[in-house]
């Protein structure tokens, strides 16, 4: 079937896939545009599965300032060549990092940074809630891992809702970023800083 410029246009203004990528995707799926997002995300997500053993020792240091001056983030993140590191995509990607964790006041980049204690410690305190409130006690498991994943997604930061999408998590925005430049991106670390936070 014939795909229009401006289908392809937009569908690569939602994605930030190729030109090529977006009509293959439209004439994949019969024009259907909602198919071919979610086709154009799984081969991101596949892509970036391929380059998870790859290196990634270039990128940049991405930083926000919040207005007024009172919240300050600085994030590495990283990829695998200084080309790619110099893309507007990727730098704009820190930014968009630096600007989630200012407002998304996240504790870990990823849940394989929480140790096995804490965990357990939290599923404890969400089933003693869940006990508290009276649930039945076969439902008690289900209840604790449906609030183990909203916990999840407000201490992760890979977990959270994005700030510009809230349709994806920060991980489906950098997995997207990592099919549309074709190279391994890593969310090394950050810093948050609130004026008059207590030091230690």
């Amino acid at each position: 079937m014939a795909i229009s410029a401006s289908d392809v246009k937009e569908l690569r203004q939602r994605t930030g896939a190729g030109m090529m990528d977006c009509k293959n995707a439209l004439q994949e799926t019969a024009g259907d545009f909602e198919k071919a997002v979610n086709l154009l995300r799984e081969k991101g997500i596949a892509v970036a599965a391929k380059r998870e053993s790859r290196a990634a020792t270039e990128g940049v240091i991405g930083a926000y300032i919040h207005t007024g001056g009172q919240i300050g983030v600085m994030v590495e993140m990283n990829c695998e060549t200084s080309f790619v590191a110099k893309t507007d995509e990727f730098q704009a990607l820190a930014r968009d990092i630096a600007m989630q964790i200012a407002w998304g006041e996240p504790r870990y980049i990823s849940r394989s940074e929480i140790t096995e204690d804490a965990i357990k410690q939290e599923q404890e305190i969400h089933r003693q809630w869940a006990i508290n409130e009276g649930k039945p006690e076969q439902a008690l498991g289900k209840i604790v891992v449906g609030r183990m994943e909203k916990f999840y997604a407000e201490v992760c930061l890979l977990d959270q809702a994005f700030i510009r999408d809230g349709e994806k998590t920060v991980h489906d925005v950098i997995n997207d970023i990592m099919g549309k430049l074709g190279e391994k991106i890593v969310l090394r670390r950050f810093a948050r800083y609130r004026v008059g936070e207590e030091l230690g």
